[in-house]
């Protein structure tokens, strides 16, 4: 029992790093005071709450797909595409990571632990999708969000480009698409203003 104890604070310990480290993609931008992966699995859980009967979606797991598909970078860290780490190397270390983490979680969470980050990694489910779904939304979020706050109109401007078609769900897409004319209409949109012209006050 007590050995399981110290597990499970182990357990606890490693995981709250990810209240720490921060997005790796807001850091290479030299976005000041980015979000930390904590932040971002957070938020993505609290958008779970707007899925409705008609999505034909399982509210409970998606939102525990929310906080668990980031858990291995609390080990290996936010690895992106930038990083010179091919994909294949990228799922393997973080699946490493994810059997060490869960190995101190106790059998029943830990295997519930991992099943969701590999059903998130491979994507066949709805709930995945719909989780994935969230992933890049949140992403753009909160890319307007740095662009508004610190007034610079299109300086984020890759990651909206890197989402582009890639919104298979009806509801996270009209969600994309009320944002980027959220940009447009704040002056946020560099299609449509100069950066000078954009002056950062305006509520989201």
């Amino acid at each position: 029992m007590a050995a399981l104890k110290k597990d499970l604070l182990r357990f606890m310990s490693v995981v709250s790093k990810l209240k720490s480290l921060k997005r790796t993609g807001w850091v290479r931008r030299g976005v000041n005071n980015p979000e930390h992966v904590a932040d971002h699995m957070y938020m993505m859980a609290m958008m779970t709450f707007f899925i409705e009967d008609k999505h034909n979606l399982n509210k409970e797991r998606c939102m525990k797909l929310a906080l668990v598909h980031d858990m291995a970078e609390c080990v290996v860290g936010d690895i992106t595409p930038f990083c010179g780490v091919s994909k294949t190397e990228k799922i393997a270390q973080e699946r490493e990571a994810m059997e060490q983490i869960t190995s101190l979680a106790g059998q029943k969470v830990g295997q519930e632990l991992i099943g969701l980050w590999e059903e998130y990694e491979a994507q066949t489910t709805a709930e995945a999708r719909f989780v994935k779904n969230l992933d890049r939304f949140d992403m753009i979020l909160q890319a307007h969000q740095y662009e508004k706050n610190n007034g610079e109109a299109g300086k984020l401007e890759e990651f909206f480009d890197s989402t582009k078609g890639k919104f298979d769900h009806p509801m996270v897409n009209n969600w994309a698409e009320q944002l980027q004319e959220h940009r447009k209409t704040s002056g946020v949109d560099p299609r449509t203003t100069s950066t000078s012209e954009y002056n950062g006050t305006e509520n989201t």
